[in-house]
């Protein structure tokens, strides 16, 4: 019993640690590079925060247990904005740039509306997965021709690059990755042993610790680019990974299952509307008032919480 808390404590400590190394290397990317902190999170960090969610959902397919790749994909996605976007614009709300918001929230909303329709049969094959691959590669596109329009800007300040600091830098992505991923992985488990043995059922189990557990990197590097102030790094990764979480994997989740990813019913009815509610909520009235409001993640928490009410009801 101590052995599961010890763990649990360790995971959390990880998890927390390397949360601030990652998101110290991410800033100084974005300074010595020139690059906005809000395209470096919604490339390079977010890249790096959904490989929980992709080694889950690929794990899961390769076991046979197909269902999994497109329920963790989505909900993750949910999870992303209803709990930890809301997150950020509950206690940071801030201006945005409306170009930069425009052609991310349009891609992740395309994504999502491409998704719906591309399983509105019940089942995602290979050519509708090349779709989601293909937006893959337009996101990496819009990314690239962000990042050559941002550096055509003179008014960026850079920060003066120092071999020294690269050095250190590449050492605390690494290490804060891993914690990331190390510890998010022993919280997960160990709490849901902690869980089990306190008598709560499977269902419940699953619809908290292992839906959030997948989304922790998303969660911690949110919580501490909120600590040092870094609301656009925080709100990048959120939505690049929601990107990535509905195109790459997804994709990848295709490819290896033989007969194709199904697609639940209550998927279609439920949980993709809920996910393109979350998604219009939160960048729609951005993009009109050109900044964040607090009440956008009161509405996403409220819509979050009575999705999670709805599954727990049955």
């Amino acid at each position: 019993m101590w052995w599961i808390i010890l763990l649990f404590a360790v995971g959390l400590f990880l998890i927390i640690k390397g949360g601030d190394l990652f998101v110290d290397a991410a800033v100084w990317i974005a300074e010595v590079t020139g690059i906005p902190k809000f395209i470096i999170g919604a490339t390079i960090v977010s890249l790096a925060t959904t490989l929980p969610e992709l080694c889950v959902s690929l794990i899961s397919v390769a076991s046979g247990s197909v269902g999994m790749g497109i329920g963790n994909a989505v909900g993750s996605v949910i999870c992303n904005i209803g709990l930890i976007m809301a997150l950020s614009l509950l206690f940071m709300p801030g201006a945005i740039s409306r170009r930069e918001l425009l052609e991310k929230g349009f891609m992740m909303i395309s994504s999502g509306a491409v998704l719906l329709f591309t399983a509105a049969n019940g089942l995602l094959t290979n050519p509708e997965a090349i779709i989601l691959l293909a937006l893959v590669v337009l996101y990496i596109i819009l990314n690239v021709n962000s990042v050559a329009r941002n550096n055509r800007a003179a008014h960026i300040p850079r920060r003066r690059f120092v071999a020294r600091e690269a050095g250190g830098n590449a050492v605390k992505f690494a290490l804060g990755l891993g914690g990331i991923l190390w510890g998010a992985q022993l919280l997960v488990d160990n709490g849901a042993l902690l869980a089990r043995m306190a008598g709560i059922s499977e269902d419940i189990i699953g619809l908290t610790l292992i839906a959030l557990g997948t989304s922790l990197p998303e969660l911690v590097t949110t919580l501490t680019a909120l600590a040092k102030k870094e609301h656009n790094l925080s709100v990048g990764n959120i939505i690049g990974a929601n990107i990535i979480d509905l195109t790459l994997i997804l994709s990848a989740c295709t490819f290896i299952s033989p007969e194709g990813l199904m697609v639940s019913h209550q998927t279609l009815v439920m949980d993709i509307p809920v996910m393109m509610i979350l998604m219009g909520i939160a960048t729609v009235p951005a993009l009109l008032y050109g900044r964040f409001r607090r009440w956008q993640g009161v509405a996403l928490v409220a819509v979050y919480g009575g999705y999670i009410a709805k599954l727990m009801i049955g």
